[in-house]
Order: structure tokens, then C-alpha cells, then sequence
């Protein structure tokens, strides 16, 4: 997987900048690259509070340095021993939908020497995890539980707006983030704490909305590379994706138009979307050069996946000049799944680039 530093960085000081603009909290989500090295050029830009998806994830970042992090995944309790051992080390917000939780963190947690920050998981309407946003009387209940421990601080409310990556366009995606601003802001007022962090997280928001000033944190994730599906949905141009895979050839089917990849389901995930004629589609084709990669060929697609081939539909001109050994790249659907996947990294100069194995 190769790594283009120069529109990495550039994507990390763009929304930066951005948050900057809007006077909010920035701790970008740090599953998409799980790379210490990378989350330098992060602190390069002056961040300086991360979130990760996992308790593995928020140790290996500790260890690199990092003393602020949400782990924004609902606290899993056969966790809570390890939690409770990182609390003493950093500053640690873990996420909460439930008040049956409470007990079971406060038998864990008790006689520890720091608080640890909670946040409640709310579900703006993308239908995954989180307390409904309308129904108030549960938030309520658990802000209390939480306000009740003497091991709990409860830091604020939480969102990520999964749907809007389902969203045709940015009106429907402002219209997300609209009705998000308002029913957390009513959550809030409700639990009667107007300095609780209203937290929100999805990079199309993110990268389209004008009127995300209503929160007080962003957390997106996946602009750092930036895929294809960002490209769909209008977040980045194809000059902002960060991120191809060299895969090399080892079948030509002329007589179809075809050749056959070692890049599969285990490097790229299932990941798919359909694109204009309802085709799947799981990744654009590019040449690799000296300079990074080439723009995506006209009439050429990765079509099909399997464990370990991948289909490759090409102009017939491209097609018979291919042979095994060849080496074609491919912008990925998904690059937090991609880069998961493969956990092997390099910059298009040949710098290896570590990440959370």
C-alpha cells in the first residue's frame, strides 16, 4: 500500500484548518492510518487530542506519545481491567449507551486515582449504536448514573453521523448535521450542563458542511487518504486520495478484456459501491510512476473480488499490452478497511511507514 506524504499532510492541514476556522475542539480519528508515524505529521499540524476505535489502538498510541484519547467504541467490560490500568497513564475518555455499564465499570475502577472522561453515545439516525436522540429520559438517566460515580467524569455527548455516507449530496448532509446540532442541544439542556462537549465525527460531514459550528469536537477519520467512496459522495477530489495499491498482474484475458491481481478480499475488504450504471465497484485502476500514481484509466475498474484475486476490467488497448509481472495500481473503496487489512505501508519514495500491527 503506498502512501502519498504530500497530499497526506495536505489533508491533515485542511482540516485542521477548517476546525481551526470554526473555534472547535479538533481529535481526528486515528483507525483510518494506525501509523505512529503518521500521527506525527498530525502533531506537526498542532493536534494534540486523538480518538481511536480500540483499547490495542489507544495503548499503541499512549506508547507513542499520545496523552489525550477517546476511545469512541462502546466500552466493552472484559476490557475494563486493561481500561482502568491506561487511565492511570493518560487522559482517557471511554463511550457509554448503557447504565448497566456503570456498575460494572465502578467495580473495576474503584480506588483508582483518575477520573475517567465518559461520553454517551447518541444515535443521530445512522441506526448503529448510541440511545436514540428523542429519547430524552434515557440520556437523562444515564448522565445521572455517571454524575453518581465518584470514578466517572461525564465529559459530553457523542455522535457519528454513519449515515451520511448514504447521503445524496450536501444539502442532505447539512440537513443531517441540522437536525444532529439540534437534538444534542436539547439533549444537553435537558441533562442541565451546558459545558458538556457535544462531539461529533464522519468525514463527509466534515469535509461538506458549512454549518458544523453547533459542535464543540470533530473526530473525522478518513480524509487523512481519503477512497474512492469519498469521491462518490463528493467529500474530496480525486487529487486528495492519498492512497493506492500496487498489485501486481498475474493473468491476462485478452478475449475478455480482463487481468488478474494478487490484491483480494484480504487486502482490499469487501467493500463496494455501485457506481453510475449500478455496476460494482471496488476501486479505480492507475498507473504507478516515479511520482506516486497516474489519474484513474478511462474504462477501467477492479470489478470482482475474492480471497486473494482480484478482476481487473480493461480498455482492450490497455489489456493486450499487459503481461504477469506487470504491476497496476489501485485507489481503494475503503482505505480505513484497505489500510487494516494490509498494515504494510510505504510513502511513494520507498520510506516504510510502521503501523499498529
Amino acid at each position: 500500500m503506498l502512501i502519498d506524504e504530500a497530499k497526506c499532510r495536505n489533508n491533515i492541514r485542511q482540516m485542521k484548518a477548517k476546525a481551526d476556522a470554526a473555534s472547535v475542539l479538533y481529535r481526528p480519528h486515528f483507525k483510518t492510518h494506525q501509523s505512529g508515524l503518521i500521527g506525527e505529521w498530525f502533531r506537526e499540524s498542532g493536534t494534540t487530542a486523538i480518538t481511536v476505535s480500540s483499547l490495542s489502538m489507544a495503548r499503541y498510541f499512549a506508547d507513542h506519545g499520545w496523552n489525550d484519547i477517546t476511545i469512541a467504541f462502546p466500552v466493552n467490560p472484559l476490557e475494563l481491567e486493561g481500561i482502568c490500568s491506561l487511565v492511570e497513564k493518560i487522559s482517557l475518555n471511554i463511550l457509554v449507551e448503557s447504565v448497566d455499564v456503570i456498575g460494572q465499570i465502578e467495580q473495576h475502577v474503584h480506588g483508582a486515582t483518575q477520573r475517567i472522561g465518559v461520553f454517551i453515545k447518541i444515535d443521530v439516525g445512522a441506526g448503529r449504536t448510541g440511545i436514540l436522540m428523542s429519547d430524552t429520559a434515557s440520556v437523562i438517566a444515564l448522565a445521572s448514573a455517571i454524575n453518581n460515580s465518584p470514578s466517572l467524569l461525564l465529559k459530553g455527548l457523542l455522535a457519528h453521523a454513519g449515515h451520511t455516507y448514504k447521503a445524496k449530496g450536501r444539502q442532505a448532509i447539512e440537513q443531517i448535521v441540522s437536525t444532529a446540532v439540534a437534538g444534542m442541544n436539547h439533549l444537553r439542556k435537558a441533562i442541565g450542563n451546558e459545558k458538556l462537549i457535544l462531539s461529533w465525527g464522519d468525514t463527509p460531514s466534515c469535509s461538506m458542511a458549512t454549518n458544523l459550528d453547533g459542535f464543540d469536537e470533530w473526530r473525522p477519520g478518513n480524509f487523512v487518504f481519503y477512497d474512492v467512496m469519498q469521491y462518490h459522495i463528493g467529500s474530496c477530489s480525486l487529487d486528495q486520495v492519498a492512497v493506492a495499491m500496487a498489485c501486481p498482474v498475474v493473468a491476462v484475458h485478452p478475449a475478455r478484456n480482463q487481468a488478474v491481481i494478487y490484491g483480494g478480499a484480504i487486502h482490499f475488504s469487501k467493500e463496494l459501491i455501485r457506481a453510475d450504471n449500478a455496476f460494482e465497484l471496488f476501486g479505480y485502476v492507475v498507473r504507478i510512476n516515479d511520482q506516486g500514481w497516474s489519474t484513474p484509466l478511462s474504462g477501467a475498474w477492479l470489478g470482482s473480488l475474492s480471497q486473494e484475486h482480484g478482476i481487473v476490467n480493461l480498455p482492450a488497448d490497455v489489456c493486450h499490452k499487459l503481461k504477469p509481472g506487470d504491476i497496476l495500481g489501485i485507489l481503494p473503496i475503503h482505505s480505513c478497511l484497505a489500510v487494516s487489512a494490509m498494515r504494510n505501508l510505504s510513502s511513494v519514495t520507498g520510506l516504510a511507514i510502521p503501523c499498529m500491527k
